[in-house]
């Protein structure tokens, strides 16, 4: 038997997490383990010793991947095996992915591999707060290059009291629920939904979770000082040329630093200046029938120098590419029912970036199944985000959903979901197509989402807006510029990106990369308080378009009804085989659908007019009606038989009207009076308490003649 090497963490409250590593995937480059409770990660990491050539960045990839097999289940669909990755591992995956990647080595650029399986799981301890730190251990107990350790935990305030990876039913409670990822010194990553928090109350919960975050990267430290793999391989992946370095800077800086302060609000124009600098460079140095010319190198030493100019200019002038002050926010405009077919909609645009947003109310028949390894369950909340390629004028195809784009629809959805209204009926569906795109489209997408939400009728609690904030930092100094609503320039030349989204009265989400080290807490406090300033414009902007929820849905949106019945009516309200449900359905033009709720049964009734509605519920409620000795009810005549006739009094009732109670007189034949189908007014006078069968008489509410005298 194989003895693993093994380190523990200490949770400090009776819980504890263990690391092993050396039993299994030993040819990995590194391999580990990890464990708490019942719950068990396999991370393993394999890098290639070269790289490709002409490759310049980082190719990481980070799965992962869940095992029906780890909680005893069969996977779905016909070949019962695991398929395409769910929406949950691939948000799990970019968690991963965003803490690990900026710590590579700039000049490291080999094919790097970081996978993460769930091959035992325990209901109550998430996996997804584990895989940053399997994945981090991995490449601790590897020789491939990374300048971590990190970890990644997740941080809830449950009945007021912060907690570090709680139990899965503990985040029921929760009213703060964030993913921090860090290393020993910075924290690099930071998602999460929440209600309505301050600013300083999200700023403790990350603080929080950076002190857990130390202990985690202590023990991984001392794993790779146990399994000798303190130096990491060396390697060669870059080619340079400094002299030719030197004179790309000499010849293009000043250029590029006039157009870093031209304050052109056009991105293509922009760009298109930028890259004419580099053009007119390799003009003016290479002859055009020259052989060998060295683009790549160029380039990117010229990235190198509009990267550094655009930075200056933001740091030492306080000038952004468009012009605006660091704190300004770029012109908003917006427009509510643009489309007439769907529920909701809305256009918003801020600057370059616009979202078209449309609302969709569905019944229960629409709701999302969701069959994951952990979680089994529908989804009645759903929003979408799609980034066509045209939306950044790009000639390519669009290739299905990309993981960048359920990521952004995450961070939306999180943003929005608490602001629904309490017991809504409806299935929700947002979709956001952005049309256009320079920076912040995730945000674009939540003020849509709720502009589009009241253009619905949908009576949410509060409006939300979002906002990406940007940082600037000097390598040489303290001196930083938070910047609000960012460029996509701004994003790929700056530090940060930091997203919020919030109510008046607080955050709701936020999502946060860092690209730098040592960024301190007074930085992260003062962007989140530009941040709330930001966001109570963008949320006064909103408002101007629609201030509150429309009254009521439009027209053509169905409407829905809800009814409560006793829990043993539902078989009456079904039918044998659903016939009565079935006939309901078609003779009033509605959907029914029916579930269990502890005792009773939740009876949904939609239809696109309210007399469906009308009339479904009416013969609904008939079927669960219990009878009442001495009401009056009209019947139909289900059968006649010697001694009476059998009146069904409500659907699925009958009760026995004996000759005797038909009329006053006596009679020798029911057929006399009565025929099968009629219609006929009876009163309940009595219910056998022994058998429940049911007495009626036609006859007491007939007016009764004198005898006539002798």
């Amino acid at each position: 038997m194989i003895k693993p090497i093994e380190k523990i963490i200490d949770l400090g409250d009776g819980r504890s997490i263990t690391i092993e590593t050396g039993k299994l995937a030993k040819q990995a480059d590194g391999s580990v383990v990890v464990k708490m409770g019942n719950t068990y990660l396999l991370a393993t990491v394999v890098s290639a010793k070269e790289a490709k050539a002409d490759v310049d960045f980082m190719p990481l990839s980070v799965e992962y991947k869940e095992k029906f097999a780890s909680v005893g289940r069969f996977p779905g669909g016909f070949t019962k095996r695991e398929g395409r990755p769910s929406d949950y591992e691939i948000l799990v995956s970019r968690l991963v992915d965003r803490a690990l990647r900026p710590l590579f080595p700039d000049d490291y650029h080999a094919e790097t591999f970081v996978t993460v399986n769930l091959i035992s799981a325990d209901s109550e301890v998430l996996p997804d707060a584990l895989a940053g730190l399997a994945a981090s251990a991995a490449l601790a107990v590897s020789d491939v290059p990374f300048n971590g350790p990190i970890s990644e935990v997740r941080v809830a305030r449950i009945n007021g009291e912060l907690k570090v990876n709680p139990m899965a039913s503990e985040l029921k409670e929760a009213d703060l629920d964030i993913m921090v990822g860090a290393t020993m010194d910075n924290i690099m990553m930071v998602e999460g939904e929440m209600d309505e928090v301050s600013e300083a109350e999200l700023l403790e919960a990350m603080k929080f979770a950076h002190d857990a975050i130390k202990d985690h990267c202590r023990v991984q430290l001392e794993l790779m000082e146990l399994v000798g793999k303190t130096e990491k391989r060396e390697f060669c992946h870059e080619e340079n040329d400094e002299e030719l370095r030197q004179k790309v800077w000499s010849e293009t800086y000043d250029k590029a630093l006039a157009v870093a302060r031209s304050c052109n609000a056009n991105k293509h124009e922009r760009q298109d200046a930028f890259d004419a600098i580099c053009d007119e460079y390799i003009a003016n140095n290479y002859a055009e029938d020259a052989e060998d010319i060295p683009v790549g190198l160029i380039k990117k030493y010229y990235h190198d120098v509009e990267k550094e100019a655009v930075r200056r200019v933001i740091l030492d002038e306080g000038i952004r590419l468009d012009g605006r002050k660091t704190n300004e926010i770029r012109p908003i405009w917006s427009e509510i029912d643009y489309l007439p077919g769907p529920h909701g909609s809305a256009v918003f645009t801020r600057g370059e970036t616009q979202s078209l947003t449309t609302v969709t109310l569905g019944t229960k028949m629409d709701e999302k199944i969701i069959d994951d390894v952990l979680v089994k369950g529908v989804d009645r909340f759903l929003l979408h985000y799609n980034f066509p390629p045209f939306s950044t004028g790009d000639a390519r195809p669009a290739r299905g959903i990309s993981r960048r784009e359920i990521g952004h629809g995450n961070l939306a959805h999180r943003a929005l979901k608490r602001m629904l209204p309490d017991e809504f009926p409806y299935v929700v569906r947002i979709v956001s197509d952005i049309l256009e795109s320079n920076g912040s489209s995730s945000m674009a997408t939540v003020c849509a989402g709720t502009l589009a939400l009241m253009d619905a009728g949908v009576q949410i609690k509060k409006p939300v807006s979002g906002i990406a904030m940007g940082l600037i930092t000097d390598k040489d100094s303290d001196k930083y510029a938070i910047l609000s609503d960012i460029l996509g320039d701004e994003d790929h030349l700056g530090d940060m990106d930091f997203k919020v989204t919030g109510t008046k009265d607080g955050i709701t989400a936020t999502q946060m990369d860092i690209k730098v080290d040592g960024l301190s807490y007074e930085v992260l406090e003062n962007a989140l308080e530009q941040a709330r300033a930001g966001r109570m414009h963008i949320l006064g902007k909103i408002t101007e378009t629609i201030s509150e929820p429309r009254e009521d849905f439009k027209p053509h949106a169905p409407r829905i009804v809800t009814l409560r019945i006793p829990k043993e009516m539902i078989g009456a309200v079904i039918g044998p085989g659903g016939k009565i449900i079935q006939e309901i359905q078609a003779t009033t033009g509605s959907v029914i659908v029916i579930e269990e709720d502890g005792d009773c049964g939740v009876v949904d009734i939609s239809a696109d007019n309210a007399e469906s509605i009308e009339k479904a519920t009416e013969r609904i409620n008939a079927i669960v009606a219990v009878p009442e000795v001495g009401k009056v009810y009209k019947g139909k005549v289900k059968s006649i038989v010697p001694f009476g006739a059998f009146v069904e009094i409500i659907p699925g009732k009958d009760g026995l009207l004996h000759i005797s109670e038909i009329e006053w007189r006596r009679l020798e034949k029911v057929e006399d009076v009565l025929k099968e189908g009629e219609e006929v007014e009876v009163k309940l006078i009595e219910i056998d308490q022994r058998t429940g069968k049911l007495k009626l008489s036609r006859k007491v509410l007939l007016p009764r003649k004198e005898k006539a005298k002798e």
